[in-house]
């Protein structure tokens, strides 16, 4: 493919609308441009409501992670109002936003990326009839599997919550629902039935089992092991994504974020994770280091985002949400803006997980492959199997007599901040209150780490990186381009939204 060429791309099959530009030149990618197409204004929304009003109004930020925004509107407010939740609180609270993962990882790896494992360009594939038998949108084995499975397991946030999605059932201090002992043994049977669903179909094996693999040679040798481990979904998946190249495409820019999430409880008896005092470990690795995550270094860039102008970036803290869309400029293109730590982009997920919790198989796949599409997203098809035994023994230390609300301190003046990790990366709200209502609130989500756009040093962001060098067999059908963005797991409405009415022609993938 001679000559310069470059193509938009409005992906689907994204929480979201998302514009992919991309120049090519040989038939490699050798620029990349990610537009998050829509504003919603959620931070500028909440300005002069009531104190308390985040904990309904940003829960309806995303029907995906409702519980997950929940939760930090919830721990920037007990921050404010000086007030440590109870114990069996913070377990319920875990419990509710574990279960929100669990379901989204399965959701997204076989109802939303294997998707791209039928089209076309594999037809000649030897496991090509296979994907199709497993993966075909609406008809395939464990696509149907998925959806049966995951409705029945978010029954749990249900039972704790009232409802999902847009529960809010977490407030300064707590949980405002008590669950008894019935709602206690339900959970713990739903759960029950998710793993064993998960280990014999997704895995092939038990939880345990799988968490022996430690290395690369371990994989290989799981794999092989017995037709149950190599039949399975994540199987299928390990040898169908070789097959197919998604090892040597997709590898960013090698920095990885985490906030942390799941704080363990006063009394349980799950082990610490070393001096960490979550079950998700927080912390930055970058150059190979990993180091302790400070919040102080987290900013937003908008040089290249349709915002009024600043220098460089500003804390969250410090930051405005004020559109500037003019478009004459030239250069701003994207809703997104583009969240930095310590002034340089990086990556969040399951994979970024891993990585700064220092789990040693995603380091040796690192090592071996790099931050591919293939270990990016094997990272969230395990990630259940590190999230449900904690789960199951949390459910068994909560008794329905204990406390599950302390009440708060007057909410009338303070800034606070609630950080976590959910199902696609880091998740902050940064809140300030005055005379009892919310003066400032900025979010920052995790697409808008990964598919921000660049910052004011021209640096691209994760994704951006991550298209640069693919080579695309197809430029008619460029489903290369389609696994690279998908294994980000990309959830725009919680950063973006609007269309212009010009948009010129497009590939669609």
């Amino acid at each position: 493919m001679a000559g310069k060429r470059t193509i938009n791309i409005p992906l689907n099959r994204v929480e979201g609308d998302l514009d992919i530009s991309v120049e090519i030149e040989g038939g490699v990618v050798t620029d990349a441009w990610c537009s998050g197409t829509m504003y919603r204004g959620f931070e500028k929304i909440l300005i002069g409501r009531g104190a308390l009003d985040g904990l309904v109004i940003t829960p309806r930020i995303c029907g995906i992670c409702s519980t997950a925004h929940l939760m930090c509107a919830s721990l920037a407010l007990d921050m404010i109002g000086e007030v440590t939740p109870p114990p069996d609180a913070v377990r319920v609270r875990n419990i509710a936003l574990m279960t929100e993962k669990i379901q989204s990882d399965m959701r997204h790896g076989f109802l939303m990326f294997t998707a791209d494992f039928v089209n076309p360009a594999y037809k000649e594939c030897d496991l090509y009839e296979e994907a199709v038998e497993r993966f075909e949108p609406f008809k395939g084995v464990a696509v149907i599997e998925v959806i049966k499975e995951t409705k029945k397991i978010l029954e749990i946030v249900a039972i704790l919550g009232g409802q999902w999605p847009h529960s809010s059932f977490m407030v300064p201090g707590g949980v405002a629902s008590i669950p008894n002992q019935n709602d206690l043994v339900k959970c713990r049977l739903l759960l029950k039935q998710y793993r064993n669903w998960y280990e014999q179909r997704i895995l092939g094996c038990t939880i345990e089992r799988w968490l022996e693999v430690k290395s690369v040679n371990d994989l290989d040798q799981w794999l092989e092991t017995c037709d149950s481990h190599r039949e399975s979904h994540l199987g299928f998946y390990i040898r169908y994504a070789r097959l197919i190249g998604l090892d040597r495409i997709g590898m960013g820019h090698d920095t990885f974020i985490s906030f942390g999430a799941l704080e363990f409880p006063v009394g349980t008896s799950l082990p610490m994770n070393g001096n960490q005092p979550r079950l998700v470990s927080a912390g930055i690795k970058h150059n190979g280091t990993i180091d302790l995550f400070e919040n102080e270094k987290v900013s937003e860039h908008v040089t290249y985002s349709w915002f009024d102008e600043v220098d460089g970036g500003s804390h969250p803290m410090d930051g405005k949400t004020e559109p500037y869309a003019t478009g004459y400029e030239g250069h701003k293109y994207s809703w997104s803006k583009a969240p930095r730590y310590d002034d340089k982009p990086a990556e969040t997920g399951p994979l970024a997980e891993q990585i700064v919790g220092n789990n040693p198989l995603f380091n040796d796949l690192l090592e071996t492959y790099g931050a591919s599409v293939f270990t990016r997203q094997l990272a969230r098809l395990i990630r259940p199997a590190t999230l449900m035994p904690s789960m199951k023994l949390w459910l068994t230390e909560i008794f329905p007599d204990c406390v599950f609300y302390i009440p708060p301190g007057e909410i009338i003046n303070g800034e606070g901040f609630g950080l976590t990790q959910v199902a696609r990366g880091a998740l902050g709200h940064w809140v300030r209150i005055e005379d009892s209502k919310i003066a400032h609130y900025q979010i920052i989500s995790p697409t808008t780490w990964n598919l921000s756009p660049r910052d004011a040093n021209g640096i691209r962001g994760p994704a951006e990186e991550a298209l640069r060098g693919t080579e695309i067999k197809d430029i008619d059908n460029p489903v290369e381009l389609g696994h690279i963005i998908r294994s980000f797991d990309a959830c725009l409405v919680c950063t973006v939204h609007a269309f212009s009415k010009d948009r010129k022609s497009r590939i669609r993938i």
